[in-house]
């Protein structure tokens, strides 16, 4: 944690901007100072207290805006070495190196010695207000200013080559991945995609609604942008929108609170996470894109208000601890907090599943070849390379995230047990629960009209279920048990086979069974069609136990027949009182319906 400095703090200028940016090896921030504008820059390493005066990069003459980091490059033989550009109020942009081994520290009795600048950027006739490097090209890099411009500039040659028109104040700037493409917002609640090398706008459509300021971001590689913004009630937005198609946002924009803070969007290519800060609010939320959706995930909450963020690259993070972004905020304007995000894992191995190859530090080409019309995405690096402790493995630009996921341990377990018969059964499970609710929360509620005819429904259905019961109640009457004396007719008529007649009444007596059972599940059908196809030897397997007793008891038959008739006639009465409870319910639903449209009604006519 840097703690604050007594005599001179964070810059509390009310400009939109995000007031810090970071690298692996420094963190600049915009600085209360006087003497015209100024910023520090912090060495990572170097926590704690800030001594009463440190050395600042002084060279503007109005307050500083804002500043970006250019990614740190390895001569042949030297050592690493960054560029700073910021920009300031004084309508001009410069260029800082930071020394060697700078630290903030002084040897007792020394004065800090304050920086100048390399290079000054002039071009633009108002005051200059973001500035972007070119991801993909050295030394390429773009501004906005309050002339209603986007220069991007030719920073050896310290001159701007293209100009991007604008009809009012750019509030934000994002580059693509290959850096051929930029998007902007601007004061007038236009959402533009530029061409850069052709100088005009590809797609110019209609942004957030709302009066206070937009952000917006490219999603790295992919074809999609992300901006942050309000709507006509001041209503705090999220979008996404597709480069293909940017008429309208995907789905619509997506409404996360009333804050009045705007939000500042920062994408992480290597996880596919969004993450959302709000200036004036101590919250960081974090989304999850996939299928074309923001997924939300969490949220990290503080009590201390931010004023600016920003997040350190991904080759900066302590992949020991399996931390997967760290960001930066400014706490009161007195000191900056570092937040990390962890994922909760004991594994002591790489996690090649949430760190894949991430851009490194080499351009894909030089600025006279952008220029030129080249394009290309950057060389990436192996974090497993930086993992182990050895210099960065490089490796084809061409090499995508996902490539790496198929390796993890956890992402090999599913695909495993997917011939399994326990997997295959529960597969079709997750499948078919994510849309029960679906419809639920994206279709309207059934009306009044049809929850009265599904009760209506419902009564008929027990209506004539009373009905079967009853008939089933008739059939049972005239039973098999009453047919049981046909076989002894049969031994009165021949005697001389009275042995072999009773083993012959049970077939019989099975038959009639089946017959009635059958009623009683499709009492449409005659009697003498069932009896007809029935085949005497499956019944008997299944019913021989009760008819075997009932065959040789004929008074436990009639017992159980009375039993019978009992129950019938519970089930017949409790049929009734549901019917009589169902009409009545019916009745009062009716009476609801009719009052729910006459106050339709009136209040139609009153409207």
């Amino acid at each position: 944690m840097f703690l604050e400095d007594p005599q001179e703090r964070i810059s509390k200028n009310a400009w939109d901007t995000n007031l810090v940016k970071a690298n692996p090896q420094y963190l600049s921030v915009n600085w209360e100072a006087s003497g015209g504008g100024a910023f520090a820059v912090i060495p990572l390493n170097e926590k704690g207290r800030l001594p009463e005066q440190i050395p600042l990069f002084r060279g503007h003459k109005a307050v500083v805006l804002d500043t970006d980091c250019l990614r740190i490059r390895r001569r042949k033989g030297g050592p690493p070495k960054k560029c700073e550009e910021d920009y300031s109020s004084w309508k001009q942009a410069f260029i800082w190196r930071v020394p060697e081994d700078f630290t903030l520290r002084t040897e007792e009795g020394e004065d800090p010695k304050d920086v100048g600048p390399l290079k000054q950027l002039t071009g633009h006739s108002r005051k200059v207000g973001h500035v972007l490097f070119n991801p993909a090209a050295a030394n390429v890099l773009a501004t906005s200013s309050g002339d209603y411009t986007v220069k991007i500039w030719d920073v050896e040659a310290g001159s701007p080559r293209l100009t991007l028109r604008h009809t009012d104040i750019v509030q934000s700037l994002s580059w693509s991945a290959n850096g051929s493409l930029v998007v902007t917002t601007s004061r007038d609640k236009k959402l533009r995609i530029w061409d850069v090398r052709q100088e005009a706008p590809a797609h110019t459509v209609p942004g957030h609604a709302g009066a206070k300021n937009s952000r917006v971001t490219w999603m790295g590689e992919q074809d999609r942008i992300a901006t942050t913004g309000f709507s006509k009630m001041s209503d705090r937005q999220l979008g996404l929108w597709d480069l293909r198609d940017p008429k309208e946002p995907v789905g619509g924009f997506h409404m996360l609170d009333s804050i009045s803070g705007v939000c500042m969007p920062f994408w992480d290519e290597a996880t596919k996470c969004l993450y959302l800060a709000g200036k004036g609010d101590g919250n960081i939320r974090y989304f999850e894109y996939e299928r074309d959706r923001f997924e939300y995930l969490s949220e990290y909450k503080s009590g201390e208000p931010q004023r600016g963020v920003a997040f350190l690259p991904k080759r900066g993070v302590n992949m020991h601890e399996n931390e997967v972004m760290r960001a930066f905020k400014t706490v009161n304007d007195s000191y900056i907090e570092p937040i990390s995000f962890i994922v909760p894992r004991r594994a002591e191995v790489f996690q090649g599943d949430i760190y894949p190859p991430v851009v490194g530090t080499k351009p894909a080409m030089s600025a006279a070849e952008w220029f030129d019309g080249m394009e290309g995405l950057p060389p990436k690096i192996d974090l497993e390379s930086i993992y182990e402790g050895e210099e960065p493995a490089e490796i084809p630009a061409d090499s995508k995230p996902v490539s790496r996921v198929p390796s993890s341990s956890t992402m090999l377990s599913p695909s495993k047990q997917e011939p399994s018969p326990a997997s295959s059964k529960e597969a079709p499970e997750p499948i078919k629960e994510p849309p029960q609710p679906s419809p639920a929360f994206r279709g309207p509620p059934p009306s009044i009209k049809e929850q009265t005819n599904s009760i209506a429904n419902l009564a008929s259905k027990y209506e004539d279920d009373k009905e079967d019961s009853s008939s089933s109640t008739e059939e049972d009457d005239s039973s098999s048990f009453e047919q049981v004396p046909k076989p002894i007719e049969r031994q009165v008529a021949s005697s001389s086979s009275s042995s072999s007649k009773p083993a012959d009444s049970k077939p019989a007596a099975e038959i009639t069974e089946a017959a009635a059972i059958t009623r009683k599940l499709n009492s449409p059908v005659s009697p003498t069609k069932l009896a007809a196809p029935v085949s005497p030897s499956k019944p008997a397997s299944s019913q021989q136990p009760p008819l075997a007793s009932s065959a040789t008891s004929p008074g436990a038959a009639a017992a159980t027949t009375s039993d019978d008739q009992v129950t019938l006639k519970d089930i017949k009465v409790l049929l009734e009182r549901q019917s009589l409870t169902i009409s009545g319910q019916s009745e009062k639903i009716a009476i609801l319906t009719a009052e729910v449209d006459r106050l339709k009604t009136t209040i139609g006519e009153k409207m």
